[in-house]
């Protein structure tokens, strides 16, 4: 055969093997490709930092009672505008109304029951710092509130985020530690790692118990803030 025209001379078996795509590697060890396999080891690491609260978040409202809805409802609206207006003027932050009642009171005779009055109440929540708190429901309670459903303690979003941040340093810190000692004790080598969860917990401040108004009334009212914990978990999976 003329050696210009066998150049050019593709087998019909070659020219199949082009069309479909079909490449075959001569020589290939199993055992060679299974020595790139990556074990992995799971490894979770916390952090807990501690934040010193410096907000009360503080629940109160007004609640009235009488013969008539016209009567506690119009009473309640008066006293907890003149509430309003006086956490309006101390700047306190997030306030908002948090709920509005009108519930009959009923009594039962000689099993008959009847409606012997009516029981208003409006409540707001809001925020404000530990130090001033305590002035302020002292004068809430001047202004018309009657009620106080609850006080608890938070620190503030800059400082909470600041703590997330340094939780999450030590939860990883703390995962890469257990990896270290458990693959140096076994004499292995840590390889990259192929898998990172991360979660953080901020728990919800625990409220105090509801307040005792006649005291309030009767003194000053001391107000102590406290701690606030912020939670991380980061999650490793390190190969070796």
């Amino acid at each position: 055969m003329n050696r210009t025209l066998s150049r050019w001379f593709v087998s019909p078996l070659a020219t199949l093997m082009l069309t479909t795509g079909v490449v075959s590697i001569v020589g290939c060890n199993p055992v060679a490709a299974q020595e790139y396999r990556t074990n992995v080891l799971t490894v979770t690491g916390q952090g807990i930092v501690s934040v010193p609260t410096s907000l009360a978040q503080v629940n109160l409202g007004v609640e009235v009672r009488g013969q008539t809805a016209e009567e506690v409802q119009q009473t309640v609206a008066e006293r907890s505008n003149s509430l309003i207006r006086l956490l309006r003027s101390r700047n306190v932050d997030k306030l908002q109304t948090t709920g509005i009642r009108l519930n009959p009171i009923y009594s039962t005779r000689n099993n008959e029951t009847t409606i012997t009055g009516y029981s208003a109440t409006n409540t707001v929540s809001f925020r404000i710092t530990t130090e001033e708190a305590g002035q302020l429901l002292d004068d809430a309670v001047a202004s018309g509130a009657t009620r106080i459903d609850g006080i608890s303690f938070v620190a503030t979003d800059e400082a909470l985020d600041a703590a997330r941040e340094q939780a999450l340093r030590q939860a990883t810190l703390d995962a890469q530690r257990q990896a270290d000692v458990v693959l140096g004790t076994l004499n292995l080598s840590r390889r990259e790692i192929v898998n990172i969860s991360v979660n953080t917990n901020v728990p919800t401040p625990r409220p105090l118990a509801q307040f005792d108004m006649l005291r309030a009334e009767a003194a000053s009212t001391p107000i102590q803030g406290g701690e606030q914990q912020v939670q991380a978990s980061v999650t490793l999976e390190i190969g070796y």
